[in-house]
């Protein structure tokens, strides 16, 4: 089948597509719905993405995305400077933000460990976090990382790295999902949960 639109048009589609959620056929679908709502949407989505490009950076101090350096959280005076929340990526540090899960500060570090996909310690924010959990109000590091293979061998290997460091380290409950059925999950979340009981 030839090409349906121009050269133009298809790079739009093409773009559209590398984003996470957007096949080519949503991507066709997106690009014909921005065209067609130029002035309503196009046009507001390509400024914003223009403020976007200018102003976006990355903060020296935690690794969220923001357009002020230090971000947001981590100039909010209401935070809790004596508890740090580290997790692998800044889309964790928004999901526990819209849960509004803690008070505390962030340090993104970037990914997990994994060999497999050859990211080692250099490539992530570990030496940075180190530094911050050796400062004398930090009381705490809660280790927000994922329950995967990856993200426990990177909770193992910070945890070691902060032995020295007069700080509590802590992770997330594992277990049962608010909500959740017994008889729908799996025994690794069952076992973990029956392991990290609690006082009722």
């Amino acid at each position: 089948m030839g090409a349906v639109a121009g050269p133009e048009i298809e790079r739009l589609v093409q773009l559209l597509a590398r984003l996470p959620g957007l096949g080519p056929r949503s991507a066709r679908r997106a690009a014909l719905h921005l065209i067609k709502k130029r002035e309503a949407l196009m046009m507001p989505l390509s400024s914003a993405l223009q403020v976007a490009l200018d102003k976006v950076q990355v903060c020296k101090t935690c690794g969220n995305i923001d357009t002020q350096n230090p971000c947001t959280v981590c100039t909010d005076p209401r935070r809790d400077p004596s508890i740090i929340v580290v997790v692998a990526d800044v889309a964790d540090l928004w999901a526990l933000e819209r849960a509004n899960a803690t008070q505390g500060r962030y340090h993104v570090l970037g990914a997990t460990l994994s060999p497999l996909d050859g990211v080692g310690p250099q490539d992530l924010t570990i030496d940075a976090l180190v530094a911050r959990a050796h400062d004398a109000q930090v009381h705490e590091i809660i280790l927000a990382l994922n329950a995967t293979v990856d993200g426990q061998t990177t909770a193992h290997y910070i945890t070691d790295l902060l032995q020295d460091a007069n700080v509590k380290v802590t992770r997330l409950a594992h277990g049962v999902p608010v909500g959740g059925e017994l008889d729908y999950l799996d025994e690794g979340t069952l076992s973990a949960a029956m392991r990290q009981r609690t006082l009722f």
